[in-house]
C-alpha cells in the first residue's frame, strides 16, 4: 500500500504533467478527484470558481494572492474560450490598455459577446468579469494579443467612450502614439460615418501634438460631407512630445508616466537642503550607516539577519559552500552579497557627489551593482554564471501585486529608455523618486529589483543635496502599498509622501527604531 507521501507524488506527477503542457487554468476534468482533493490540501491547488482551478506553492500563506495574479491572464484566455469559443472580445478599453502595454490585473474585466449573459462572474481577491451581451466588432477588427481576443488598435480608439481618456489619460495618450498614419483610423471612421469620433480624435491628436494626423482625419471627414467638430477629450495638455517613430508602447508609457507624475513630485517632495556637502563626511557617514542599511533592505525582502550575522559576513568570516537549502545560510549569501554590492554603490555615488550626471552614472553601473549583489551566489552553486548575463529572460511577478511587470522583450528597450530619462532629468526630486519607482515598475532582473531600487534612490538623493536614507522595516507594509498605488493606479503621491517623510526625518536627526 502506498505510503501518503507516495500518493501526494503520485499527484504531484499529474499536475506536472499538466503543467508541462503549458496549462495554467486547470479544469475539474482534467485531474482525478482523488488528485484534486489531495493537491487542494497540500496547498498545490487552488481553487478559483466551481470547477476551474489553477497551481499554486504549498508555502503561500493563507490569503496570498501571488498565485492568482500570475495566473490571471493566462486563466482568463481559457476560461473564456471554453466558454464562448471564439465568439468574444475584451472590451475597447481594456483592449487599449493591453495595447498600452499596461497588464495591471483589474478589478472587473468587462467582456464582449453575443452568448454572453450580462451577469457578474466572482474571482478570487475581490476581482471579477463581466460578460456583456454585445455586438462583436468585425472578423479583420479583432487581435489576439497573449491569448487574449481585443478590438485592434485603431477599432478599440472608435468604439472606447470618451470617459476613457479622462479616466485613464495614461493608455489612452500612449496608445495615440503607436498611431503612425492616419489612414487605417480613416477607412473604419468613414465606413462607421463616425462624426462625433473623429472630432473627439482629432482633439486627441491635436493635444498630443499629432497635428498631421489630426488635419488629415479633420479635412478628409470634411470632404466625405461630415460636419466634424474637434473637440479635445483630455483634461491637460501634456509638455513632452514623443518621437513618432518609437512603436514601443511600454517605452512611450514610461515617457507618459514620467512627465505625467514629475509636477505632482516637485510639489510634495523637500526642497533641496542648502549647503555644501563634503563628499568625505558624507561617505564616512554612509559607511557608518551599513549595518543599519544592510538589516532593513534585506529584512524588506523577507532575509532573517541580524546586525551579528551582517557584521560576520562583512569580515568575510562565511563559508559560500555550506547547504544551500540552510535559511540561515541563505540569509548570510544575501548580506554578503548586499555588502560586495554596497562596496560599487560606494564608489557610484563618489562619481555623483562629484557633480557627474547620476543618470549616466546609474546606465554606467547598475549591472556592476548587480553583478556583485549575486556573486555569492554563483560560488556557492546556488545561480549559475549564466544568471548574471544581463536583464532577465523570462516573465516575474511581484508578491501579491496586481501589477505585472513587463515582458523580458520589453525590457530590453525599457531599461536604455529609462536611463536616457533619468540622465535628461533636471530635477533632483523627480531622480529620487521616478528612479526608483520606474526601475521596480520595469522590475528588469529575477531577484534584487528592491535592494537595487533603494540603491538607485539613495545616489540620486546624494546627487542632489540630499542625505542617505534607509527604508524601515517597520514601514515595509505602507513602503509597498504605496509602490502598488503608484503602479496599478498611476498616484505618484502617497510613494512620494513617503520618501519625503523618510528625508525630512533624516534632515531633523530623527532616529531608526533600535535594531533588536
Amino acid at each position: 500500500m502506498a505510503s501518503p507521501s507516495e500518493k501526494l507524488a503520485e499527484s504531484l506527477e499529474a499536475l506536472r504533467v499538466l503543467q508541462n503542457k503549458g496549462t495554467v487554468a486547470i479544469q475539474a476534468n482534467n485531474l482525478t478527484r482523488t488528485h484534486r482533493e489531495r493537491l487542494i490540501k497540500h496547498g498545490f491547488l487552488q481553487e478559483v470558481i466551481k470547477g476551474w482551478y489553477i497551481p499554486s506553492r504549498q508555502d503561500e500563506v493563507p490569503g496570498e494572492s501571488t498565485a492568482w495574479y500570475a495566473s490571471y491572464w493566462d486563466f482568463c484566455s481559457v476560461y473564456l474560450n471554453k466558454r464562448f469559443g471564439d465568439k468574444w472580445c475584451l472590451s475597447p478599453e481594456q483592449s487599449l490598455s493591453l495595447h498600452a502595454g499596461n497588464w495591471t490585473v483589474p478589478q472587473q474585466l468587462l467582456v464582449r459577446s453575443p452568448k454572453g449573459n450580462n451577469k457578474i462572474t466572482l474571482l478570487p481577491y475581490n476581482t471579477s468579469l463581466l460578460d456583456a451581451r454585445y455586438a462583436m466588432p468585425n472578423r479583420d477588427e479583432i487581435e489576439i494579443i497573449n491569448g487574449l481576443r481585443v478590438f485592434s488598435l485603431n477599432s478599440a480608439l472608435i468604439a472606447t467612450t470618451p470617459r476613457f481618456f479622462t479616466q485613464n489619460p495614461i493608455d489612452a495618450r500612449t496608445t495615440l502614439s503607436l498611431v503612425r498614419d492616419a489612414s487605417d483610423i480613416l477607412v473604419l471612421l468613414l465606413a462607421g460615418g463616425h462624426s462625433t469620433v473623429a472630432g473627439r480624435l482629432t482633439g486627441a491628436f491635436r493635444n498630443m501634438s499629432r497635428d498631421r494626423i489630426a488635419d488629415e482625419i479633420l479635412k478628409t471627414m470634411s470632404a466625405a460631407g461630415y460636419d466634424t467638430r474637434e473637440n479635445d477629450p483630455f483634461k491637460d495638455i501634456p509638455t513632452i512630445n514623443l518621437s513618432n517613430r518609437e512603436q514601443s508602447p511600454y517605452v512611450n508609457r514610461i515617457s507618459i508616466l514620467w512627465q505625467e507624475m514629475r509636477e505632482a513630485i516637485i510639489k510634495h517632495f523637500p526642497k533641496i537642503p542648502n549647503h555644501r556637502i563634503n563628499s568625505k563626511a558624507y561617505l564616512k557617514q554612509v559607511q557608518d550607516t551599513y549595518v543599519t542599511d544592510a538589516y532593513h533592505s534585506l529584512s524588506i525582502e523577507g532575509y532573517r539577519v541580524s546586525p551579528e550575522l551582517i557584521q560576520r559576513v562583512r569580515s568575510g568570516k562565511w563559508n559560500p559552500q555550506k547547504n544551500e537549502n540552510d535559511k540561515e545560510h541563505i540569509a548570510a549569501l544575501a548580506a554578503r552579497g548586499y555588502w560586495q554590492a554596497f562596496k560599487v554603490v560606494e564608489k557610484s555615488l563618489g562619481k555623483a557627489l562629484q557633480g557627474t550626471n547620476p543618470g549616466k552614472i546609474f546606465d554606467e553601473d547598475h549591472r556592476d551593482w548587480y553583478r556583485e549583489m549575486f556573486a555569492p551566489c554563483i560560488a556557492a552553486g546556488i545561480l549559475e554564471p549564466a544568471d548574471l548575463a544581463g536583464y532577465r529572460s523570462n516573465p516575474v511577478y511581484i508578491r501579491r501585486s496586481m501589477h505585472v511587470p513587463p515582458n523580458p522583450d520589453a525590457v530590453r528597450d525599457l531599461m536604455p529608455a529609462f536611463c536616457d530619462l533619468l540622465s535628461q532629468e533636471t530635477n533632483a526630486a523627480v531622480r529620487v523618486v521616478l528612479g526608483h519607482f520606474i526601475f521596480v515598475y520595469i522590475h528588469p532582473y529575477m531577484d534584487g529589483n528592491g535592494r537595487i531600487g533603494r540603491f538607485l534612490m539613495n545616489v540620486m538623493l546624494a546627487a542632489g543635496g540630499y542625505p542617505w536614507v534607509v527604508v524601515p522595516v517597520e514601514q515595509r507594509k505602507k513602503y509597498m502599498s504605496t509602490l502598488e498605488e503608484a503602479s496599478v493606479r498611476q498616484n505618484i503621491i502617497p510613494f512620494c509622501k513617503f520618501l519625503a517623510d523618510l528625508v525630512t526625518d533624516k534632515l531633523k536627526g530623527k532616529k531608526l527604531p533600535k535594531i533588536l
